[in-house]
């Protein structure tokens, strides 16, 4: 018993005990599969395909955090503090689109798993947000790429939302809301918020 609560303090902690990462329920290798998906353009989300459906049955709110967070910090790095309008702007669209999505279907869909989806789906404008970094986007440059990030997020999203509720003939209705959602983020890379105030 006395050695057993000696090794919690140690850097082995106790024998048998799981793992930080599986106690807080942040399975890594998932992130990555799921993050690879939404990376590629042309993935066609299909709950019959096992991979597919396990990550779109999963709630992992760690990666959408994560990507908030790496979002955020790459803005900081092109001299825009926007983690306020990050976090407000990302709280009041899930909250907007949950509740669209559970009018708009008849099976419904959980806070989590849309807080999931659009987290994970934000990654190509985390891309957009690092370009940022080296290129000034608030140019012709900058206007003529954005919509391509914002239609390569739109189109990984709303595939998952169509698969998730079987809305394969509402596609473009469930797009648009979608893509205004990541446009908000975009004219957050291309403009400076905080110039405007001055």
């Amino acid at each position: 018993m006395g050695m057993e609560w000696l090794s919690a303090f140690g850097t082995g902690g106790i024998p048998g005990e799981p793992s930080l990462m599986e106690e807080l329920d942040i399975n890594l290798p998932h992130v990555w599969d799921k993050s690879l998906a939404v990376l590629n353009p042309f993935h066609q989300f299909s709950p019959d395909h096992a991979k597919d459906a396990h990550m779109m049955d999963d709630t992992d709110l760690a990666g959408p955090l994560l990507f908030c967070f790496v979002f955020g910090m790459l803005l900081l790095l092109a001299g825009k503090s926007q983690f306020g309008y990050v976090y407000g702007v990302g709280l009041m669209g899930v909250l907007s689109i949950y509740f669209l999505l559970n009018l708009m279907s008849e099976r419904g869909i959980d806070a989590s798993r849309v807080t999931s989806v659009l987290g994970y789906c934000l990654l190509p404008l985390c891309l957009l947000s690092a370009l940022n970094v080296f290129v000034h986007l608030n140019s012709m440059f900058g206007y003529l790429i954005s919509p391509i990030f914002i239609l390569w997020c739109c189109t990984a999203a709303s595939g998952i939302f169509v698969s998730i509720l079987g809305m394969h003939n509402q596609r473009f209705l469930v797009a648009y809301p979608v893509g205004l959602f990541y446009a908000c983020f975009a004219l957050l890379s291309v403009f400076d918020v905080g110039a405007a105030k001055k």
